[in-house]
């Protein structure tokens, strides 16, 4: 039987539906939504215990880097899914806040999954999260990945919070990067991802433990080389060259495309999380009932068997990562910037647009062109209409566009960039980067961390120019791109 469980939707006399697979977890059943009016006991393991619907908890053996509620809809819940999950507990450290953590501690790291299609919603409660922990508790953070039993470091930590440069390497002239290394050099404590996974990883040396595998769940291309150089380029610059030697011999750095729609939880999301399971939960998650996963690499320390939820193990990650970077969050990142532009706040109401819904075709059709045969494409296309539609996932458009300067760089500025090499003006590529340029020079746009960049790009003389400069050198050095744009922002 599971620890997760999964129940209808129906907010009153809600009947519990049968646990899904996962006999080694151990099996809770939730109560009957609405069957008392006295306010629901607060999730935690001891209540579930004290209720009869015990919980076991696996030993950690995976440490997640990046906290949130992204990891918790599909990395969490594809290992709580996993058949042999009992055997896979997970650590999480939360990022810049330690807000979630916060939340997760005193329900022992239980949290409820609403899976919310266009109709009804369901509810699970997630086990596989057996100790959630403040990013800035780097002793525990060092012990854990000294620890001969820790065999996966799972990261999302966003296409900012690498600090890297556009290959992968540290970026030396960030001021957090540089404190990271005065602190490494001096056996302190870093306060960056990266840094502190490296100060992690070279106690895991000291300590003789075997080899790890590195998985960073984040929207980049070729992510598990980018993150390579990430961490290797960090302890070579602080002087750890013999950890950095250890590093390239004996991590694993596994590349993946993930793929799950998680909007922002709402207070009303912690209703129908009490609704349907009958506890009271500070920290749910909705999702979409959509999931992928597709990794590449070696885990030399073993995993669990995630291909028993839907992952996928290929030899060849790069033309899911593609398809997944241009068509999703290609067509995301679009609808985004131009439908803020046109008064739009979520994903739903932009892709209901007939002029967006026309651009993310064409945006489509331009991206598809240069993707190889094989990935069943026309399907992919539907099932993301099909996704986008669903109002019920109020996917914000201003969550989406948050750090935009990174994000085009992967997902709209190569599809141009191909177009143009192939002879065609890019104009459905286009559109994203004069919808992002527009809104930066009325300075509407998301937050972003190139912020500081971006603010000098604007007050240049020529401020497209340097905006587009920022995204990608290489769109600059096209005119008819830069004129396109220019042409684009002027008429917008």
């Amino acid at each position: 039987m599971s620890g997760a469980t999964e129940v209808d939707a129906v907010a009153e006399a809600a009947e519990p539906a049968e646990p899904v697979s996962m006999a080694a977890a151990g099996a809770a059943s939730v109560p009957a939504a609405g069957a008392a009016s006295a306010p629901a006991p607060a999730l935690s393991r001891a209540a579930l215990a004290a209720a009869g619907q015990p919980l076991p908890v696996a030993p950690v053996r995976i440490v997640h880097l990046g906290l949130g509620a992204f990891h918790r809809a599909h990395q969490a819940w594809y290992t709580a899914h996993a058949d042999d999950a009992a055997d896979w507990g997970i650590a999480a450290f939360t990022g810049r806040s330690p807000d979630a953590a916060d939340q997760l501690r005193p329900q022992d790291g239980l949290f409820t999954l609403i899976v919310r299609d266009e109709h009804a919603d369901r509810a699970e409660i997630v086990p596989s999260l057996v100790e959630a922990v403040s990013g800035d508790d780097l002793s525990r953070l060092v012990e854990l990945l000294s620890a001969p039993s820790t065999a996966v470091v799972t990261l999302t930590i966003t296409e900012p919070g690498y600090r890297s440069r556009p290959d992968g390497s540290p970026d030396l002239d960030d001021p957090a990067v540089a404190s990271d290394l005065a602190e490494l050099r001096g056996g302190g404590r870093p306060a960056t991802t990266i840094g502190r996974l490296v100060a992690g990883l070279d106690a895991r040396r000291w300590a003789g433990a075997a080899p790890i595998a590195i998985l960073p769940c984040d929207n980049i291309p070729d992510n598990g080389r980018f993150v390579r150089a990430a961490v290797v380029g960090l302890a070579e610059a602080a002087g750890l060259s013999e950890t950095a030697a250890w590093i390239r011999d004996a991590v694993s750095f596994v590349a993946t495309s993930i793929d799950r729609i998680t909007p922002r939880s709402t207070p009303d999301d912690r209703a129908t999380a009490e609704t349907l399971t009958g506890w009271a939960d500070a920290a749910p998650v909705v999702t979409e009932p959509f999931h992928d996963w597709v990794l590449q690499g070696e885990f030399p320390a073993g995993r669990p068997h995630w291909e028993a939820a839907g992952a996928r193990f290929v030899d060849d990650i790069e033309p899911f990562e593609r398809r997944k970077l241009w068509l999703l969050n290609g067509a995301h990142s679009l609808l985004a910037y131009a439908g803020l532009r046109r008064g739009h706040e979520t994903v739903a109401q932009a892709v209901g647009d007939s002029v967006l819904r026309a651009q993310v075709e064409a945006f489509w059709d331009a991206a598809c062109r240069h993707l190889p045969d094989g990935l069943d494409l026309p399907a992919y296309r539907a099932a993301l209409l099909e996704r986008f539609d669903n109002a019920r996932i109020e996917h914000r458009l201003a969550q989406i566009g948050q750090e935009g300067s990174a994000k085009l760089r992967v997902r709209a500025a190569p599809v141009l960039l191909a177009e143009r090499a192939a002879g065609r003006d890019g104009a459905a590529a286009i559109a994203a980067l004069v919808a992002w340029v527009a809104l930066q020079l009325e300075a509407a746009a998301p937050p972003d961390a190139a912020e500081e960049a971006l603010a000098a790009a604007r007050a240049s003389d020529s401020p497209v120019f340097e905006l587009l400069r920022l995204l990608d050198p290489a769109l600059v050095d096209d005119p008819a791109i830069v004129a396109a744009v220019t042409e684009g922002v002027a008429d917008a």
